[in-house]
């Protein structure tokens, strides 16, 4: 087990008054235990208790393999196939005191399980996914460093994929491209979208085949991993040349993104933040096509905690990571994003990404 961060989460159980999480087969009990096991439609679970105690349920299929993760010094509870798993479940929690007690669920439980276990144990569960959040939202300084490589990585990817992007490749070229530029230096592949055309206008654009053309916007968005931490950059690249319509709406993007980092500092209230960068959209006559929030969380997780948004009554402390990354999507014809990731500091905060955000054009015309 992760032993400092097992201390965090449990002195969280302490302060919310929970008695126990129930964490399911997910990347969060990886995080855990530095293992994971396979998520199927058999109940399994790593139940830590606010002692720090903790112990594990799952199917006979997989109980030798945990135990040897654990240790034999850890209880894991087995349940045969021919078995009603909740009459396990109970043995577990009577002989673990928990019954009658409230217990936080992680987000990858499935709830059709938990009603059969509350419908059968004397048990209360509640959300637990803001407590797993809230024990890995504050970085420490080898985890800032591992960020800072990973967008340093990242960072120096981009001018290789200016000189790589041309007309007549496709979307997936220029993502595999990014993924063989990690390797090369020494990261783990981590995620890569392109979006090209009016594929720009789609901010979680799902597709890879379109044909890059000329007078083609795209939207890059990319990031490495590096000893488990990730990294996420945007920028918005112009092939052959740019429109003056294109040059205004990237003009406010970036304004936009530039106040947004200004204003994420330590004890900023977070939905001032994201008033700063949309507000500015917003004057310009664009706010219907700014939808998203301004950024998300980030470390071992692409998206994790903190998300910053409007609807986020909390204030930014040291340690935090997030991105800030604005943009103006128009539906099947353009969009436009900017993102760099910002880290918290005790005077303000630190830009990890360095890549120029200044308009570049890919194969200008003579």
């Amino acid at each position: 087990m992760n032993k400092k961060y097992l201390d965090k989460l449990v002195s969280i159980l302490q302060k919310k008054e929970l008695d126990a999480l129930l964490v399911a087969p997910s990347e969060e009990m990886e995080f855990l235990m530095g293992h994971n096991t396979h998520l199927c439609e058999r109940f399994q679970a790593l139940i830590i208790k606010k002692d720090g105690t903790y112990f594990y349920i799952c199917n006979l299929l997989t109980v030798a393999e945990v135990q040897a993760v654990l240790g034999p010094d850890v209880k894991v509870y087995g349940w045969f196939d021919g078995d009603v798993f909740t009459d396990t479940v109970k043995k577990a929690f009577v002989e673990n005191g928990l019954i009658g007690k409230t217990i936080g669920v992680n987000s990858t439980e499935r709830a059709i399980l938990i009603l059969q276990i509350m419908e059968e144990v004397d048990v209360k569960f509640v959300n637990g996914k803001p407590i797993l959040e809230e024990m890995r939202m504050i970085k420490d300084e080898e985890e800032l460093e591992n960020l800072r490589i990973a967008a340093r990585i990242t960072d120096e990817s981009y001018d290789e994929l200016l000189k790589f992007i041309k007309p007549g490749i496709k979307e997936i070229d220029i993502a595999n491209k990014m993924i063989e530029i990690f390797k090369a230096k020494g990261a783990d592949e981590g995620f890569t979208m392109v979006c090209s055309g009016p594929n720009s206008s789609y901010p979680h654009y799902n597709d890879n085949q379109r044909v890059i053309e000329e007078k083609d916007v795209i939207v890059l968005d990319w990031g490495c991993k590096y000893k488990n931490m990730c990294a996420d950059m945007s920028r918005t690249v112009f092939v052959g040349g740019v429109t003056d319509e294109e040059r205004k709406i990237y003009e406010i993007v970036l304004e936009s993104q530039e106040a947004g980092e200004k204003a994420a500092v330590k004890g900023a209230y977070i939905p001032d933040v994201d008033k700063a960068a949309r507000e500015i959209i917003e004057n310009a006559g664009y706010g219907e096509y700014f939808f998203t929030r301004l950024g998300h969380g980030i470390g071992y997780s692409v998206h994790e905690a903190p998300d910053i948004k409007a609807s986020h009554n909390r204030y930014l402390d040291k340690g935090m990571v997030f991105s800030i990354e604005p943009g103006i999507y128009i539906a099947g014809k353009v969009g436009m994003r900017i993102e760099d990731i910002v880290a918290v500091t005790e005077d303000g905060n630190e830009i990890l990404n360095k890549a120029t955000k200044s308009i570049q054009i890919v194969c200008p015309k003579q």
